[in-house]
């Protein structure tokens, strides 16, 4: 165990040390071989967007646009001002791009009003009615006419919301735009990105972000003058959102009316008009640029926003150019870290270098500058457990066979059918001693929860276990799960959290090296490969929800985000399923009620629940077999 803290330590000096250089060196080419200028440049409705522009100093060549729309700041500001790194990745720095960086509409030096996630408007007939597509084409438009030594071409990427206004360029898209790559895009608020999940609203994550990101500007600002995000101390988020108690105290007792979107989710729990008019994957068709959607299968915000984005597009465009990356990622993974470990997970090879130098930046240069070729397969996918890259010519693949996980009696798993009579397991879950996410004291949600040993969950009585025999030969599952649960509850109403693992052998060797400097003991380990809640009023519509009859047995039935995950030879395949993921989710009081606006502090009461697992009750998992 010393062995492996110090070669911890030693790697990840090693690799800060170099990162440092490099960007060092970065910083300076960057400073001698191109020029900044700062122009606001004006859409059609006469609003001024504040752009930050690199143009390469070398004018005895054309060159392409590389375009990134951020809500988050093109800093750093003044024209002598230089950013220490340009494009999505370091490898773009001496391709030779002029690259693009632009405050939307409504934020910090940008004019106008910001809206959370503007909805589109199709067939626009006037010029006062705008969207992220018209900015970014009139902005497109602008560049072309304005700034020398363009090729006349455009590309547009980014990471999260920057991914959802990479997205939000395809409908009605500019004939220049050529290459886009939504990469980890926010794409639906209410089914599986950020803030919701199934209907269950992600309460860490959206108060978190909303107490700084909902802050109202009063004009155009800068990081240096900004307003200040809403004043809280929080060493242990499990203990503040206990102490917080009904979501309703939020608004009374830190953001008051200040914040426009939490009054918003607060006012919106279905998915009525204001979250429909938002998905933006509707939208998605006839489209003309090539496409590259890049996801991390252990985003802990977007993963359902990149398996979207991708399925929208093939779905509604059949002929267009489209491709699908996903590799074994936390947010931005792919670009912010090398990609050799997650937690406590080893990867055996740098999967982020290896993206941005076969994927990311072979993407951008042939459809923006004709350079090379640019042939993968329709969907490139980095399988964990076995730890390699899978080419395939359809996401999910077309080669596998569905099966089901069966539970049974006395915590056993199989795909086996139950032959049990009358058979289900019956326990009581308590909103007041919810389940934690993770192991451990947190001062904000971590990233690692996505694969995080899930030993300290197994522990408790609310949460039921069930696992396989030892395997005796390697299953690889790729694409969606389903749950199909057979249930009941003494409640109204109920959260169900249902989590794939995978088991290490008792045996199981800790690896030499990992990102994170700490003993962890890998026999044993169960590492969760997926996890995914529903709130279970939404069962049947998340537009009508329906409360549960006490005691009567209810189908509970949803799809956990796609997998692509090997359970080697040795190991053991779990399912948990629990009934809280606090404070990941905000408590379900258990009762039917609008948990936002009318849940008190004593409305949360527990519950017996029943999970039923014989033969005319089978609860089981669905998944795809390779």
């Amino acid at each position: 165990m010393i062995k492996f803290k110090y070669s911890v330590f030693f790697f990840v000096l090693f690799f800060f040390q170099a990162a440092h250089a490099q960007q060092h060196e970065d910083s300076l080419y960057i400073r001698n071989y191109y020029e900044k200028i700062e122009r606001y440049i004006p859409m059609r409705d006469g609003v001024k967007l504040f752009t930050s522009i690199y143009i390469p100093k070398d004018k005895s060549k054309k060159y392409p646009f590389l375009i990134n729309r951020t809500p988050y700041t093109v800093a750093p500001y003044g024209e002598s001002e230089y950013k220490p790194s340009l494009g999505p990745d370091p490898l773009f720095i001496r391709e030779g791009y002029i690259f693009v960086y632009q405050d939307v509409r409504g934020k910090w030096m940008s004019e106008g009003t910001f809206e959370d996630i503007r909805p589109h408007i199709g067939n626009k007939n006037n010029n006062k009615q705008v969207d992220e597509s018209s900015d970014t084409y009139d902005t497109i438009d602008w560049l072309l006419k304005n700034i020398d030594n363009n090729n006349g071409k455009a590309g547009i990427y980014g990471i999260s919301y920057p991914g959802f206004y990479s997205t939000a360029a395809l409908p009605d898209a500019h004939p220049a735009l050529k290459a886009v790559s939504p990469q980890a895009p926010v794409t639906d608020w209410f089914r599986g990105d950020d803030f919701h999940h199934n209907g269950a609203f992600f309460l860490a994550d959206a108060f978190n972000f909303y107490s700084g990101f909902g802050v109202p500007r009063p004009s155009p600002v800068t990081p240096d003058n900004t307003p200040k995000k809403i004043a809280f101390t929080m060493n242990d988020n499990y203990g503040f959102f206990m102490e917080l108690g009904a979501i309703k105290h939020a608004k009374e007792r830190y953001f008051g009316d200040s914040i426009k979107f939490w009054n918003a989710l607060m006012e919106h729990g279905v998915l009525d008009t204001f979250w429909k008019a938002r998905e933006i994957t509707r939208h998605l068709k006839n489209i003309k640029p090539a496409v590259m959607v890049v996801g991390g299968f252990f985003d802990a915000e977007d993963t359902y926003g990149a398996l979207r984005t991708y399925r929208a597009i093939e779905e509604q465009n059949p002929k267009g150019t489209n491709h699908l990356v996903m590799g074994p990622w936390f947010h931005g993974a792919w670009v912010r870290s090398n990609g050799s470990s997650f937690g406590d997970i080893v990867f055996g090879q740098e999967t982020s270098t290896w993206y941005q130098t076969n994927m990311e930046l072979p993407f951008f240069n042939h459809y923006l500058k004709g350079k090379g070729t640019f042939d993968p397969a329709e969907a490139t996918i980095f399988i964990t457990g076995s730890n390699e890259w899978k080419a395939f010519d359809a996401w999910p693949p077309k080669d596998t066979e569905r099966k089901r996980l069966y539970l049974h009696a006395k915590g056993k798993l199989s795909f086996e059918k139950p032959t049990e009579v009358d058979s289900y397991d019956e326990y009581i879950s308590d909103p007041n001693n919810p389940v934690p996410y993770q192991q451990g004291v947190h001062g904000s949600r971590s990233r690692e929860y996505m694969i995080d040993d899930q030993r300290f969950a197994a522990k408790r009585p609310d949460v039921m276990v069930y696992q396989t025999e030892v395997l005796t030969e390697d299953v690889t599952l790729t694409g969606e799960l389903s749950a199909k649960l057979k249930v009941s509850t003494s409640g109204t109403d109920a959260d169900y959290v249902v989590k794939l693992i995978d088991v290490y052998p008792d045996d199981a060797e800790t690896p030499e090296a990992g990102e994170k400097e700490k003993d962890v003991i890998m026999g044993g380990y169960q590492m969760l490969v997926r996890g995914e809640v529903l709130r279970g009023k939404f069962r049947n519509s998340f537009e009508t929800p329906e409360p549960f009859v006490s005691g009567e047995i209810t189908d509970v039935q949803y799809a956990l985000p796609d997998v692509a995950h090997t359970f080697k030879k040795g190991h053991r395949i779990m399912i948990q399923i629990q009934h809280s993921w606090f404070p990941l989710v905000d408590r379900n009081p258990q009762q039917f009620i609008d948990i936002y606006r009318q849940a008190e502090d004593d409305d949360f009461q527990k519950a017996t629940n029943r999970l039923y697992h014989d033969k005319i009750n089978a609860s089981h998992i669905e998944i795809e077999v390779l």
